[in-house]
């Protein structure tokens, strides 16, 4: 159920401006139906409050409802309070025998206001307990309930839920199309800074691969990161960033894929891998620290595997190399000499989530590293 919070104009607004207009053209029909029955009535005298309270509350809710952040409960729930006042006192100034001789009530087609009101600002729900509301109202200063009497209460619920539904689809129409814009804008803008990148650091990191390829030692281990890192911001520049989090959920599998190079293969399911956007950032910053702790302990030749899996009640994301391994007891060492990478980056983040940490490797057979993670922290 959508709540009543302020709004801007979008594709609301024209629904909120015919709310006037209806408004004006409900006021100028029950004003002629009183000129014209007002000789039946039982205390013809008091009719006078009645009018100034419809030409007043029309035009102060027109005006207060003009503005977005005053469509709020308290307005809404004052345009109903005002509403139901004037319904419950047709029994007191026209009197019960003639509204059973069919005279016309006080608010007629003027009490579907409010209506339309909580129908546009909290959908078909909210409109559907407005018309409720109001036709239990009306109906309270009716002398007998029959057809006839039902007549506005059931003209009431077909509005609500009928422009309900027309200010719902108006709400997610709206939301498409500033998703629209914003993926519109981030598309140029990423291919402006493809244009500027690709002349300037691809270039520079395209040459120096060719220049250090064919060198030894430490220069041509920087010429292998060079031509890792070209690879990957072309990747990005290409694709783009991962979508943007939904409701905040993130899918695993599209942050996992971004740490894919020239020596590190990712594979992930077909289908997205949905979690909670902070329990996916830390999962994904943890595979960050295994990798890095891969490509400075690996050796210069391994390779890096990466597998995502999404299993029933947990997600399961594997780093494999295919380098020269730990030696029993390097990691405890490692712990003891203040050197907390796979403790605190990798095993405490997993741990905070509620998830499991498996080391296996041996000298020469590379390093594998399993984090777990339960579906239960979703």
């Amino acid at each position: 159920m959508t709540s009543a919070a302020p709004t801007s104009g979008g594709l609301q607004g024209p629904l909120w401006r015919a709310i006037v207009v209806y408004r004006f053209a409900s006021l100028a029909f029950a004003l002629a139906l009183i000129v014209s029955n007002v000789s039946d009535y039982r205390r013809p005298l008091a009719a006078i409050p009645v009018v100034v309270v419809l030409v007043g509350w029309t035009v102060a809710a027109s005006w207060l409802f003009t503005r977005p952040e005053r469509r709020r409960w308290g307005l809404l729930a004052t345009d109903l309070a005002v509403t139901a006042g004037v319904l419950l006192s047709a029994e007191w100034v026209i009197g019960r025998d003639a509204l059973g001789n069919g005279t016309p009530g006080l608010a007629v087609a003027w009490l579907a206001a409010p209506v339309l009101a909580w129908a546009v600002a909290g959908g078909r729900r909210l409109g559907v307990v407005a018309a409720l509301l109001l036709g239990l109202a009306d109906l309270a200063v009716r002398p007998r309930l029959n057809q006839a009497s039902l007549t506005g209460t059931t003209l009431m619920l077909l509005a609500a839920v009928g422009v309900g539904h027309v200010a719902r689809l108006g709400a997610i129409a709206e939301a498409r199309l500033q998703r629209a814009t914003e993926l519109e804008a981030a598309n140029r803008e990423r291919e402006r800074l493809a244009r500027d990148i690709h002349d300037s650091v691809l270039q520079v990191l395209a040459l120096v691969r060719r220049r250090g390829a064919s060198l030894d030692g430490e220069a041509g281990e920087l010429a292998r990161l060079a031509g890792e890192q070209e690879a990957a911001l072309r990747r990005l520049v290409a694709t783009g960033p991962p979508p943007p989090a939904t409701s905040g959920v993130v899918d695993l599998g599209a942050l996992v894929s971004a740490y894919a190079s020239d020596v590190v293969s990712v594979a992930a399911p077909a289908t997205a891998v949905p979690l909670p956007t902070e329990v996916a950032a830390q999962l994904a910053a943890a595979v960050g620290a295994a990798l890095d702790n891969a490509a400075r302990h690996a050796g210069a030749d391994a390779r890096v595997f990466v597998l995502v899996e999404d299993e029933p009640a947990a997600v399961t994301v594997t780093v494999r190399d295919d380098g020269a391994g730990i030696p029993p007891g390097r990691l405890a060492a490692a712990e003891r000499e203040g050197r907390l990478g796979v403790a605190q980056s990798i095993r405490g983040r997993v741990t905070d989530l509620g998830g499991t940490v498996r080391i296996h490797s041996a000298p020469g057979q590379g390093t594998e590293i399993e984090l777990v993670v339960p579906k239960l922290v979703a």
